[in-house]
């Protein structure tokens, strides 16, 4: 039964060149709820991610979002159906200014020249000054995206995902690069989006996992070792073995 979870993922396996990536992972996600997601490299965080994005298609298993069926679905699909996904490497367009890098990525419009061409509305700026606010880069809203720090970038990106109206974020390693302070930040931010938005968080960062506060999920060799608050699953002896005490 799936109609309780907005992202369930039951029984799935990849495997790549005789490599199983993901090996019988199951994975439930409800609605409104913020998910890190931590392991080991090579534990199958980022082929997880691929899958639910349609950009890896599992060998067996199902995959639904709000009982839709993602396996039969391409990545174009699956965004409009209201999976938005944020890389570890921030793609913002660093000519441009904060402002315009939001309203290129709000819903209908599609490229530069629609920045430039077209007439802003009412609901188009009120949209753009909101995100601004959210991801509190108001101060930066004219200046070049380019000259912003690392963290600034990533702030920016989360916001331009925002723009699309996604009802699930998979965000990255977020705070890979950042400063203390930064990292902190958007520990703020992420608990503030996850107040109208499902969310999902990779990360090795165990400050900022804490700091988010929500239920974690060990991966290793592609199935879920643990899942629980952070103090629980960093007590269990097989999270320490294959992960925490390296």
């Amino acid at each position: 039964m799936t109609d309780k979870w907005l992202l369930a993922m039951q029984d799935v396996s990849v495997t790549f060149d005789g490599f199983r990536a993901i090996n019988n992972l199951s994975l439930h996600l409800k609605t409104g709820e913020m998910r890190a997601i931590v392991g080991p490299n090579g534990a199958g965080k980022t082929t997880m991610m691929d899958i639910i994005t349609g950009k890896t298609r599992p060998d067996k298993g199902t995959v639904t979002f709000r009982g839709h069926d993602l396996t039969r679905m391409d990545d174009p699909a699956i965004a409009r159906l209201g999976i938005g996904r944020k890389f570890q490497k921030p793609t913002v367009f660093e000519a441009l200014s904060v402002w315009d890098n939001l309203l290129l990525s709000l819903k209908g419009l599609r490229s530069p020249f629609s920045v430039l061409f077209s007439h802003i509305t009412k609901e188009e700026e009120k949209r753009v000054a909101d995100l601004l606010q959210l991801i509190r880069l108001e101060s930066l809203s004219d200046k070049p995206a380019g000259g912003m720090s690392h963290g600034q970038k990533q702030w920016l990106e989360i916001g331009m995902l925002l723009g699309q109206d996604p009802e699930l974020l998979l965000v990255d390693e977020p705070v890979a690069g950042m400063t203390d302070a930064e990292t902190m930040a958007t520990a703020d931010l992420l608990r503030e989006i996850n107040k109208t938005r499902s969310v999902v968080v990779v990360e090795h960062d165990m400050d900022f996992v804490r700091a988010l506060g929500v239920t974690v999920t060990v991966l290793h060799e592609g199935s879920v070792l643990a899942e629980g608050d952070l103090d629980t699953v960093s007590a269990d002896p097989r999270v320490i073995e294959v992960y925490l005490g390296r």
